[in-house]
Order: C-alpha cells, then sequence, then structure tokens
C-alpha cells in the first residue's frame, strides 16, 4: 500500500465538525471568517505566506458541505458564487 492511500485528511462535515477521511479536501476554507474557496485561491496562498490563517484553516471534501456548515463563497477566487450569495443575502435581509 502507498503512503498517500494509507493518509488521512482532516476534512470538514456538514455540521462543521473534523473528521479524517482518505481523500484530501477540494475546497479550503477559514473557520473564522466562514469563508470557503479554491486551494489556489491567490487571498488565501497571500495570508499564508504571511503566516497567518494556517490555525484557522479548514478543508471540504465538497462545496456542498462547505454550504451546509454555514460558510460562504470567497469573493476572489469563487466571484460568480459569491456575486450569487450576495444577491440571495440582500434578498433575505
Amino acid at each position: 500500500m502507498s503512503e498517500r492511500a494509507s493518509r488521512l485528511y482532516t476534512l470538514t462535515d456538514a455540521t462543521g465538525r473534523p473528521y479524517r477521511g482518505p481523500t484530501p479536501g477540494r475546497l479550503g476554507g477559514h473557520r473564522g471568517g466562514k469563508i470557503y474557496g479554491r486551494l489556489d485561491c491567490p487571498s488565501a496562498l497571500r495570508a499564508l505566506a504571511r503566516g497567518h490563517y494556517r490555525r484557522h484553516r479548514v478543508f471540504f471534501a465538497d462545496e456542498a458541505t462547505a454550504i451546509s456548515a454555514g460558510y460562504r463563497p470567497c469573493a476572489v477566487c469563487m466571484e460568480g458564487r459569491y456575486a450569487a450569495w450576495k444577491a440571495a443575502e440582500r434578498m433575505d435581509g
């Protein structure tokens, strides 16, 4: 068995709780800001490079799980989804 096959990753479930799974997260997020986005998000990568954000970082298997956990799309790397989320927030508020 390869090292990758035996490795477990910490992901966040739909209730916001961490769990261990065999597949790495497809999306990253910030626990404090309740924001999720792509793993290559320029804004998140800048924050990580400055030494911020790492201890508040969470990972999601998919977008539906991030949304269920109460996270919103990132305005930088998910502009379209963020705009739709923002429009829905205005209608609700």
